[in-house]
């Protein structure tokens, strides 16, 4: 009887046992996830192009001569007379490398008014124009980010200028006159407008 007990004792205890095993395996067993069948759309990524300086010069390639930048500037009408006047709108038509400080109509005022003359009189000196507009001349390209200044700039007539860090230029005479506009860009140099005209002596 005793052993029937036992037996029966031992039988429980395995069985219990067993049982525990079975119950940690299901509850350590891994999840598997749930499988979806709906779509995933993956958008394409656009690819960045490289970023690149824009070219300030771009959009103003120099198609015009100086003379004919001049003539066609309606604040430069006595400056183009003037050089046709002297003979020296085919120079500036010409290929070459030139900066021409270039005065504006209202820049003949004060010249015409020193010098008692009227604007056909002052066209008609044309001995005078040939060693004034000339002085207006600088042989060479000089955009307003290279002007040297404070150096003696020789000019086609000969005679030199200065101009300050002010963009002032001061003429032979010591008449001063202000760089107005700079950098227009011709198919043989470039002009910047001034605001009075220059006199070499």
């Amino acid at each position: 009887m005793l052993k029937k007990n036992l037996l029966s004792i031992a039988v429980v205890t395995a069985a219990m046992s067993l049982a525990a095993c079975n119950d940690k395996e299901a509850a350590t067993d891994p999840v598997e996830p749930e499988v979806t069948t709906e779509e995933v759309v993956v958008e394409p990524v656009a690819e960045v192009e490289p970023m690149t300086e824009a070219d300030p010069m771009a959009d103003t390639a120099a198609t015009q001569s100086i003379a004919e930048i001049a003539a066609g500037n309606e604040n430069l009408t006595i400056l183009t007379a003037a050089l046709q006047a002297a003979g020296l709108d085919t120079m500036m038509m010409d290929a070459g490398t030139y900066t021409v400080f270039a005065p504006t109509d209202d820049a003949f005022a004060p010249v015409l008014e020193k010098l008692g003359v009227t604007k056909e009189e002052l066209l008609a000196d044309t001995e005078l124009l040939k060693k004034v507009l000339p002085y207006h001349v600088v042989p060479m390209v000089v955009m307003a980010a290279d002007i040297p200044y404070g150096t003696d700039v020789a000019t086609v007539n000969g005679a030199t200028i200065n101009i300050s860090d002010a963009n002032v230029i001061t003429d032979a005479t010591g008449n001063t006159a202000n760089i107005t506009g700079t950098d227009i860009m011709a198919t043989n140099g470039v002009v910047h407008t001034i605001d009075a005209v220059l006199m070499p002596e």
